[in-house]
């Protein structure tokens, strides 16, 4: 299909728009219905995609203006293409566990909205393109947060908009003035970033365009200290708005870093290498012990994602085939199992109306169903061997490690206090007397609970047995990009820079 990935955009904005006619009782099962529908979607884009012949393309490309080099120019590869099934994935198990019932219309909307943005976001290889789409996925999370949210809404929903913005504020200068360095060096202007990736730039140059990006980048990952908008914002947040900002939105931090920053300036990101390294390891840490002093199970899954995503930025900036593998496949087992466990917290909070640690203890005795599931989607986020979160760490870790065994170290201690919380978490939750009685009654998980969670500890056992499946296409891309950063970097003047990285010896060039 010649607009297969157009189709991936756009459908679930076109069912949103016939959402205002659907009956309020039938509003659920709809939604459900169009994500299921675009999760075939996706699934058929990656079928497509494992079709190609190697060196084929799979991409779109209708000019826009072109007098601006402006085109709608829509990609995919192995890198992007998974995070677009995540998004799929993720919309529907959310949709299936939605329980909120006030303006669930306008909910619904929001959320088929939100899907939009996040497949463009994806998909988009012009800058500018994908800018709209990133500023779009704003309105959709700030209306979600401060129209169904809880306590401080309204501050938390405004305090994510305004970081994000003014991210954006700064990368929208960045395209710019990659276009003007663009038509400088070719006479004409252009904002598709497969031909920005042509350009040669003095260091100084990158050192300020990488910042312009990376900043955005950063604020939306979040990375310290531009990270207190995240426990705000999933504190008081409806569990979908959680879901989705966890195992999605985040995402586009992380994915910005692969896709913009170290192809386009490669002897910045070396160049930065260390100092992001330093940041993730203050954020793994910080976050870790941060989570550990939680009373809300939610905030500890909060902080918990804070610090995964700094285990994901050890393994971007490790610049090796093996770490950015490992960082790609760690945005998607973060996103499955960070959402999986936001969705297992709201589950309990429907039943109690309340997230404190201190109000549980011994629901393994009462709910041994949801009992269990917990324990494998926890499991997959602590990282235990043959569950989905140890291969992403593993392959971030060894990536680091090459670089530098220090911050392997501190990376991998940070992974170990993860697993302290979180059993600690779990061990006050679900073990011991039941003390307080209101939990003595509490009814186990629904068929249509099941049907929501059940997928995602599938996963997390199936991908952390058989991570190939994913691997392999995720392989073959980075491959690409290293190679593209080494080529790029090996004809400018700082050499010296690229001494210093592991990027060479991540690759077979003769």
């Amino acid at each position: 299909m010649d607009h297969l990935l157009s189709l991936v955009i756009f459908f679930p904005a076109l069912a949103a728009c016939f959402a205002f006619i659907i009956d309020e009782k039938s509003i659920k099962t709809y939604a459900i219905s169009i994500s299921f529908i675009e999760l075939c979607l996706t699934l058929f884009v990656w079928a497509e995609f494992a079709s190609l012949k190697a060196g084929d393309k799979f991409s779109e490309l209708v000019s826009f203006i072109p007098e601006f080099g402006i085109n709608y120019f829509l990609g995919v590869d192995g890198i992007s293409l998974f995070l677009v099934v995540l998004s799929a994935f993720m919309t529907f198990v959310g949709l299936i566990s939605l329980t909120i019932t006030d303006r669930l219309k306008h909910l619904i909307i929001s959320i088929l909205f939100l899907e939009m943005t996040m497949m463009g976001v994806f998909l988009s290889l012009d800058a500018v393109i994908f800018y709209i789409f990133w500023e779009l996925s704003l309105l959709p999370m700030l209306y979600i947060i401060g129209s169904w949210g809880s306590g401080k809404r309204v501050y938390a929903a405004v305090k994510f908009f305004l970081y994000t913005f003014f991210g954006s504020v700064l990368m929208l200068v960045g395209i710019v003035s990659m276009a003007y360095f663009y038509y400088v060096n070719t006479g004409s202007y252009s904002f598709n970033i497969l031909e920005w990736r042509n350009l040669s730039l003095p260091l100084n140059t990158q050192i300020w365009l990488f910042l312009a990006f990376s900043i955005a980048f950063a604020i939306k990952t979040p990375l310290f200290p531009f990270h207190t908008w995240l426990p705000y914002a999933h504190g008081q947040a409806p569990t979908i708005g959680s879901i989705l900002l966890a195992a999605v939105l985040l995402k586009m931090g992380t994915y910005g870093f692969v896709r913009f920053s170290l192809p386009l300036f490669p002897d910045a990101s070396v160049y930065f290498a260390d100092f992001m390294c330093v940041i993730a390891i203050i954020m793994i840490v910080y976050t870790s012990f941060i989570a550990f002093a939680q009373k809300d199970i939610k905030q500890v899954i909060a902080y918990s994602s804070i610090a995964h995503m700094g285990v994901i930025m050890l393994g971007i900036f490790s610049m090796s085939v093996e770490g950015v593998s490992g960082a790609v496949f760690l945005m998607l087992s973060h996103g499955i199992v960070s959402g999986g466990l936001f969705m297992l917290v709201g589950f309990i909070y429907d039943r109690r109306h309340t997230k404190l640690l201190g109000d549980f203890g011994g629901l393994a005795k009462v709910m041994p169903t949801y009992a269990t599931l917990f324990a494998i989607v926890l499991f997959g986020s602590i990282g235990l061997p043959l569950t989905i979160g140890f291969v992403g760490e593993f392959l971030s870790l060894i990536g680091i490690f090459k670089a530098s065994p220090i911050y392997a170290f501190l990376g991998g201690l940070g992974i170990i206090m993860g697993a302290i919380y979180s059993l600690n978490l779990y061990k006050k939750t679900f073990f011991g007397a039941v003390t307080n009685e209101e939990n003595r009654n509490l009814k186990d998980l629904n068929k249509t609970e099941l049907f929501a969670i059940v997928p995602i500890a599938i996963l997390t056992i199936v991908l952390g047995v058989y991570p190939n499946l994913l691997l392999k296409d995720i392989n073959a891309s980075v491959k690409q990009e290293i190679s593209s950063m080494y080529e790029k970097s090996k004809h400018m003047d700082s050499k010296t820079y690229l001494e210093k990285s592991n990027i060479i010896r991540s690759l077979d060039v003769k």
